[in-house]
């Protein structure tokens, strides 16, 4: 379904009354988690009283505890932003301003100059920006094959094993954490911020192939790694299957293209850092290594108290 493509105008936004605030955060008391994401969406978008981005919404979703956490929850306001715009229209309470970009329809003040018309970004006006589209299901087809993807995590918060090794990452500061020791792809060591080796993994052993770094001839000369996976993550936080036979030419290149510019940063490409995090995954550190440094630092301390 595609929609009246509306040029970027200025927009002045009013922020709601200091009392409407405390209102909403005192009803969020006695709601709990017992609200839609469409709602949790229009309530954090009504508190902010300007333009957001899916997964700060997300974020501030998981931070007021408005739903309880899941794997995949930017995926999931992206979806849930496109899903009411899609089928609700003008009657939508969300407009898309940019791509990645939403906000209230009622908090728009100012009108909006389309290309053909001009229409009022009020309730009963269509304002939609350029063709609505599931931007995280977007920003993941410009990444080709990569379908899920951490940068620059630590090796120290692993807690390594040859079976039982496990690459935790969430999507969201307090989102479920998801195991990516059964991805496959590619990925890179560092020293520091230099990449030392890049190695690919064709099936799906991602955790047991880093372990074998930590003891082959590369064990001493790494301390970071990145990986980029072709295996996506579901709402549950499994792990999709393989990609199959047939590779499309252009997604290959897109692939190859993301790799380059996200693992190599260079400096004169914008894409880096920009709109793709629906797709990155933040590092979780193991709960073992934390069990380990609290049992370290409890010993520390007895000896202390004996000397």
């Amino acid at each position: 379904m595609r929609h009246t493509v509306l040029n970027a105008a200025p927009y002045s936004w009013r922020k709601p009354a200091r009392a409407a605030s405390r209102f909403w955060k005192e009803e969020l008391l006695t709601m709990g988690r017992n609200i839609s994401w469409n709602e949790a969406v229009q309530r954090v978008l009504r508190e902010r009283g300007e333009p957001m981005r899916y997964e700060e919404i997300a974020q501030e979703i998981l931070d007021q505890g408005l739903r309880a956490p899941t794997p995949t929850p930017a995926a999931t306001v992206s979806a849930t932003l496109s899903f009411s715009l899609q089928r609700e229209g003008a009657n939508s309470p969300f407009i898309r301003i940019d791509r990645g970009l939403y906000a209230l329809r009622e908090l728009a003040v100012n009108s909006i100059k389309a290309s053909n018309a001009t229409v009022s970004a009020t309730r009963s006006a269509v304002v939609v920006a350029p063709e609505v589209t599931d931007d995280a299901a977007a920003d993941a087809q410009s990444m080709g094959l990569i379908n899920a993807f951490g940068m620059f995590w630590r090796r120290d918060e692993v807690h390594w094993n040859r079976t039982a090794t496990r690459l935790l990452g969430v999507q969201q500061t307090g989102g479920v954490p998801v195991d990516f020791s059964g991805q496959a792809g590619v990925y890179l060591l560092y020293d520091g911020s230099r990449v030392v080796y890049v190695g690919r993994v064709t099936g799906a052993r991602l955790g047991v192939r880093m372990w074998e770094h930590t003891r082959d001839r590369l064990t001493g000369r790494w301390d970071r790694f990145s990986w980029f996976g072709v295996r996506a993550v579901a709402e549950d936080g499994a792990l999709g299957p393989l990609p199959g036979a047939g590779i499309a030419v252009d997604s290959l290149i897109s692939t190859m293209e993301a790799l380059l510019i996200e693992g190599l940063e260079p400096p004169q490409n914008r894409r880096q850092g920009e709109g793709f995090n629906a797709l990155e995954f933040l590092q979780e550190v193991d709960p073992e290594i934390t069990r380990q440094r609290n049992l370290d630092l409890l010993s520390l301390m007895q000896d202390r108290l004996r000397s």
